[in-house]
């Protein structure tokens, strides 16, 4: 009994690690769309410094995952989606100024917004991407139980998880490092040494070609 629940729990895990990588390049695909449309111009945005990856859109499917999967009705699904990504939406937001000083995302404009940092708007679309997610994409991670114990399967499963906690690892190390320089923060370690040479603000600017100093920003607005 005890190592079926503990297969479960494996199980849900694998599940739950595709449905973050997936959910985090369909959002790197839908702000680079968004990009195009709104402000003509195409540039791959990216919330991490190697692929196409914007880890907020697959926290938020991690969480659809693990939440909201189970509830039936549609209205709920929609309600509680809107709930869950608007929050996610915030705190990550918030995350970003707090440890890297910037933010990628400001809804100061616009109406019913939560400190720029989400929107009425904003929570309607994660509620209308919760129910495609029920709709659309719970019935696939059930056909692919099959594929969980397959060992190929496994490791490539293993293989792109380590990757994607290098690649989380040295992002936010990188990101931290670089509002120390704003911040005219001298290199005292190795690391710090390292992060300056091989990531200095040329790289990052360009990679994180969306982000912006909200501090600053709004200081600027008040002027």
């Amino acid at each position: 009994m005890k190592k079926q629940k503990m297969q479960m729990i494996k199980q849900h895990l694998i599940k739950a690690f595709w449905v973050f990588l997936i959910g985090s390049i369909v959002g790197c695909i839908v702000e680079t769309l968004v990009g195009i449309i709104f402000d003509h111009s195409f540039k791959i945005r990216q919330g991490l410094i190697y692929g196409p990856f914007i880890p907020v859109y697959g926290i938020g499917a991690v969480m659809y995952y693990f939440i909201v999967s189970n509830v039936k009705d549609v209205k709920k699904v929609f309600v509680l989606s809107m709930v869950l990504g608007g929050a996610i939406e915030y705190f990550c937001s918030y995350f970003q100024e707090l440890c890297f000083g910037t933010v990628s995302w400001d809804y100061s404009n616009m109406l019913l917004n939560i400190g720029g940092r989400t929107s009425l708007l904003f929570c309607i679309c994660w509620g209308i991407l919760g129910v495609l997610f029920i709709k659309f994409v719970v019935p696939l991670l059930q056909k692919i139980d099959v594929y969980l114990e397959n060992k190929q399967f496994k490791c490539i499963t293993a293989m792109l998880a380590c990757f994607m906690i290098l690649n989380i690892g040295i992002s936010c190390a990188a990101g931290v490092r670089q509002n120390e320089r704003v911040q005219e923060i001298e290199a005292t370690t190795k690391m710090d040494v390292f992060l300056d040479k091989y990531y200095p603000d040329a790289v990052m600017d360009k990679v994180y070609s969306n982000k912006m100093n909200r501090t600053r920003k709004l200081v600027q607005n008040t002027i």
